[in-house]
């Protein structure tokens, strides 16, 4: 019977996280691991507390901001005025946040963004970038970079592999006698659908558009656009089949 009642206040407190996630979240369809030590969830608790503390000061700069922000350890955020979040917005350990730039950072709800992850607009001071939207429920994973400075869109739902590096700008090159940092930028904006996977250490260069239901194979390197519901793999990156 005692190790009845442990396994049923196990369940108790679990199922009431699931609940809280749930309301968080907005989705009444969201399942808890029931597999974790009541110390784990402790832990995990106290981290996220800390973390909606930290936010709560961060939200005082924000341009707009709703709901909870959790906010890690050691997280730098640049020009808060300029950028705004929506609910249940996740900065984790060591992210940079640069939001100098015409349109600035747009967050929407439910977005995490993982350790070390640096998103940046203005590369060049004299040159100021477009800036960066990332809408509903993306997952940005550890060491992501983002360079916002020709803009970058990303969709609902769209998950960002660890160490995935998107550019909208390039060095112009053209001139042979002039040094290249002299001869200034060509800026493109980069457009990813909702509901892609971009695997691991993939890289998407300036002017690329990728529609929705894209999975792009980690280690790729996407030089091109491509329409909806393709797997893409190499370097360039190529069509191997249709998700279909």
């Amino acid at each position: 019977m005692e190790s009845f009642g442990r396994v049923n206040n196990k369940y108790c407190e679990t199922n009431m996280i699931e609940k809280i996630i749930r309301l968080l979240k907005r989705d009444p369809s969201y399942k808890w691991e029931h597999k974790y030590s009541i110390k784990d969830l402790l832990i995990v608790a106290l981290e996220r507390l800390i973390q909606v503390f930290r936010g709560g000061f961060e939200k005082l700069f924000f341009k707009r901001s709703i709901g909870l922000v959790f906010v890690g350890r050691n997280v730098k955020i640049r020009h808060s005025g300029h950028i705004s979040v929506g609910r249940n917005f996740i900065a984790s350990d060591g992210v940079y946040i640069n939001g100098l730039s015409h349109e600035g950072i747009t967050i929407g709800d439910d977005v995490s963004i993982g350790r070390g992850a640096t998103l940046v607009c203005t590369g060049v001071i004299a040159n100021k970038g477009v800036g960066i939207r990332i809408n509903d429920g993306v997952g940005i994973n550890s060491e992501v970079y983002l360079g916002g400075q020709g803009g970058i869109t990303i969709g609902s739902n769209t998950i960002i592999g660890p160490g995935v590096k998107i550019f909208s700008e390039n060095h112009i090159f053209s001139d042979l006698n002039l040094l290249i940092k002299k001869q200034g930028e060509e800026r493109k904006p980069v457009i990813i659908g909702e509901n892609c996977w971009i695997g691991s250490g993939a890289t998407i260069l300036a002017g690329v558009s990728i529609g929705a239901g894209n999975v792009v194979a980690a280690g790729s390197i996407v030089t091109k656009s491509f329409d909806d519901n393709n797997i893409i793999a190499g370097i360039p990156g190529k069509v191997l089949k249709k998700r279909e």
